[in-house]
């Protein structure tokens, strides 16, 4: 809670903790096995940025956090430390915050979206999970596009541009170096992966603006902004990756502020140890200089994780701010993360830390702030002070009607499929195939007709010793398949393509109402997945 100009996290019967306002970007640290009251420390704090007037940003791994909007109710144990530390003379008072709901699948919030370039090569191969020849691929092809002026919003757009680069590789070669195949291939199937996940909800428009979620509410207070992330969670490299690159849009895109009276806005990631799991040297480089550097943006970055082992060293050294709650040493493993986490804290005479860390209940915690001179303080053994808002999670029928009061629903809520790679690229074709056509078959009978004619035509021709087929040898789906990289005439029997078949090609690329436009849509789906 915000007492006294500052931000209350806990007491004891001698003292109480509190943050300094212009010390909260210094980041920090909630930390604790599960179950011993981490989500009650984030909600505590969410709150108290909010009083503060501070926006906050966080995920909601399990649901319970949405209870932020609705107002708090008396519980036996709330009432205990409420009368024990006298918290109601210092404010405390149940109450209900101004939240924002957002979800990536734009099931249980607004929706979430950011374009392909936005997201750029580098954090896409990570989704995907690309070894270094395949992210090579990826990063010639976002060139590519980049070059010619072909936006890569979303999936699709990325499928096209992938299947025109490899179509097109010798005319690439020369300038970006090879192009593998097998790669472009791999990419394609992990996209499908990433289909299945959600990634066409995702990667979409209109993309998120990061100033919509650093704003305040009629009353001065920050408005807490939620990640659902219930789903979110059984997807831990997309979640890691997105949190990353707002991340990074923060730091690349918020003005220097220098050293402020309060922060200008406060980001919380938790299950943190999903940043750093596998991480290259690239990207632990880049994380650790955004830590080290976003601070002077007016930004306070706060990790939730089990123990302060799943942060490296190099992160773990920036988070001036430390609240710990219980870890349990069962393993040698656990003796080693209850060790770390005892050596982060500035030495309390009175206890050992080590000690007092498995021994700490639920709601409980070590915590240690920086003073005024930016000097960690000695560590304290407190209770966390309790949230004023509920404890739990809304019902649906609440949640629904949060979103649709929201202001920012005119802006997001409807997807926005604008022209793009895809549709340039299709274009591009159907231009192509009009300079080399001069009579177009409209309707579906003309162009079986052309197709027929260019069969006959194909069979007069062909070498007597060929023995006849089966099915047509080149027909509407293999014209459309060879101009947009699909399927290729055998090699070595690549026939010179007929005044017929260029006709039959153009009226198949027409996007409008007729019967050959439909059968072209159908052709294309199966092409580059999903259409418009």
């Amino acid at each position: 809670m915000y007492a006294d100009e500052k931000i209350l996290i806990g007491c004891n019967e001698n003292t109480c903790v509190s943050l300094l306002p212009k010390l909260a970007n210094r980041h920090g640290l909630i930390a604790g096995a599960t179950g011993t009251g981490k989500t009650i420390t984030l909600k505590t704090l969410a709150e108290s940025f909010s009083d503060l007037g501070v926006p906050v940003f966080l995920a909601d791994m399990k649901g319970d956090i949405s209870g932020l909007a609705k107002i708090g109710s008396e519980t036996e144990k709330i009432k205990a430390n409420v009368d024990k530390y006298r918290l109601a003379e210092k404010g405390f008072k149940y109450q209900a915050y101004s939240v924002e709901f957002w979800d990536l699948f734009g099931q249980k919030g607004l929706p979430v979206r950011v374009t392909l370039s936005e997201m750029g090569p580098t954090l896409l191969a990570k989704i995907l999970n690309l070894s270094e020849a395949q992210t090579g691929v990826l990063n010639i092809v976002f060139r590519v596009a980049d070059n010619n002026s072909l936006p890569i919003i979303d999936l699709k757009d990325l499928k096209a541009m992938i299947n025109h680069v490899v179509e097109n590789k010798a005319q690439y070669e020369s300038e970006y170096g090879a192009i593998a195949e097998k790669s472009a291939n791999t990419i394609l199937r992990s996209l499908i992966t990433l289909e299945d996940q959600g990634g066409n909800d995702f990667f979409f428009e209109p993309a998120l603006d990061l100033n919509d979620f650093i704003r305040v509410d009629e009353n001065g207070k920050g408005i807490i902004n939620i990640l659902d992330a219930q789903k979110l969670s059984l997807s831990p490299e997309l979640y890691s990756t997105f949190l990353l690159w707002m991340l990074s849009e923060l730091f690349e895109n918020l003005p220097e502020v220098g050293d402020m009276d309060k922060p200008k806005f406060v980001f919380f990631f938790d299950e943190a140890h999903l940043l750093f799991d596998d991480r290259s040297a690239e990207f632990g480089k880049k994380i650790e200089q955004i830590v080290r550097l976003i601070r002077s943006k007016g930004v306070g970055l706060y990790f939730i994780s089990q123990s302060p082992a799943d942060i490296p060293d190099d992160i773990l050294a920036q988070l001036g701010n430390r609240v710990q709650h219980a870890l349990h040493a069962y393993t040698p493993k656990d003796q080693k993360a209850v060790k770390v986490a005892a050596e982060t804290f500035r030495p309390n005479p009175e206890f050992n830390t080590e000690d007092v860390i498995s021994e700490l209940g639920i709601g409980q915690a070590l915590v240690s702030v920086l003073d005024e001179n930016g000097v960690p303080g000695i560590v304290e053994k407190v209770d966390i002070v309790p949230p004023q808002s509920y404890i739990g999670a809304i019902d649906d029928a609440m949640r629904e009607e949060l979103i649709n009061l929201s202001e920012l629903k005119p802006k997001y809520f409807e997807p926005v499929d604008p022209e793009s790679a895809y549709e340039l690229l299709l274009n591009k074709i159907e231009s192509d195939s009009n300079l080399e056509s001069e009579v177009v078959p409209e309707t579906k009978e003309a162009i079986e007709e052309a197709i027929e004619q260019n069969q006959e035509s194909q069979v007069e021709e062909a070498p007597a010793q060929e023995a006849p087929q089966e099915k047509p040898a080149f027909g509407l789906g293999d014209i459309i398949g060879t101009v947009m990289g699909g399927s290729q005439p055998a090699k070595g029997k690549r026939a010179k393509k007929s005044e017929t078949q260029k006709m039959a090609e153009r009226a198949a690329s027409q996007a409008a109402n007729t019967v050959a436009r439909e059968v072209t849509k159908g052709i294309m789906r199966g092409i580059f997945g999903q259409m418009k």
